[in-house]
């Protein structure tokens, strides 16, 4: 029997278990294209009519809920930035701000590059996966157990065959840059990248590649838990996920080579982030990025 969302005080909706649902995963599975309103049960205090009547139209790319009761655990939403001051950006605002007064944790992707549909599901197991192995103990402070080897620092065989970080989500990305450096497809055969984390807790992680001689392929990913944990470090899985879009870039190459950016602009565009060092939680350490 589905419970009602009245039987523990919460205004969150449970959602039944269809066959549209991703396969149950570590007790929790996963709903694909959920609006607000499917939800949640009614307007909570605080909010206004317009800022109900507009934040329930808003739609998660998914939704994490428990395999048996139903209930959502958090929502992941994934996509390029909203604009400043656009339309777009109030909706989302007043989504934030009902999700907020319900309790409803948030994961939030910003990328130019990165699509729900390819990357969506691969990326909510791989939150899940790490938030399973941190454990119920672990939290915002911590990166897994206490002496215990963190989730991204797990190492085994990777596809290439070489020994390292088994969960690095840009491991098929940095294979394939060296292979095309070997066929002579690109510059250089190093994936580069740097993270760093906000002091409104946005975490934002850069990646790129020397396609020409000087002229790189550059993505940026801004990862925002939303009263959440990711179960690794946001500012490192916001670099991961640079990398993969990179890696997503790159296949297109030959077809439609994407935008470059001058090496020497990018550089100065990473010294313009150190500048901003008192903006960071933990400062900046990527001073080496900045050396001619």
């Amino acid at each position: 029997m589905t419970r009602t969302a009245t039987d523990d005080g919460s205004r969150l909706r449970p959602l039944p278990l269809d066959g549209a649902a991703l396969p149950v995963r570590a007790g929790q599975v996963v709903h694909a294209g959920r609006r607000l309103g499917d939800l949640v049960t009614r307007r909570p205090e605080g909010i206004t009519g317009h800022q109900w009547s507009s934040a329930t139209r808003e739609e998660f790319d998914h939704v994490v809920c428990t395999a048996d009761t139903g209930r959502p655990l958090f929502a992941v939403v994934l996509g390029a930035p909203a604009p400043p001051g656009s339309a777009r950006q109030r909706a989302e605002r007043m989504r934030d701000a009902v999700c907020a007064a319900v309790d409803l944790p948030v994961l939030r992707i910003e990328s130019p590059t990165l699509r729900s549909a390819t990357h969506g599901p691969r990326i909510v197991g791989y939150v899940i996966d790490a938030r399973a192995y941190a454990g119920p103990s672990a939290g915002q402070d911590g990166d897994g157990y206490d002496g215990a080897v963190a989730f991204r620092d797990i190492v085994g065989r990777l596809p290439d065959g070489r020994t390292g970080p088994v969960n690095d989500l840009g491991a098929l990305t940095r294979a394939a840059v060296v292979d095309a450096y070997v066929s002579r497809r690109l510059a250089d055969p190093i994936v580069r990248g740097l993270h760093v984390r906000w002091q409104d807790g946005a975490a934002e992680g850069w990646s790129w590649v020397e396609v020409r001689p000087g002229r790189c392929l550059v993505e940026r990913v801004t990862v925002r838990e939303h009263r959440f944990w990711c179960g690794v470090d946001a500012a490192r899985l916001a670099e991961d996920l640079a990398t993969v879009a990179v890696g997503d870039r790159l296949r297109a190459l030959e077809a439609d080579e994407p935008p470059l950016v001058d090496r020497a602009e990018l550089r100065q565009e990473i010294r313009g982030l150190r500048a901003r060092r008192d903006e960071l939680v933990g400062g900046f350490a990527f001073d080496h990025l900045c050396v001619d």
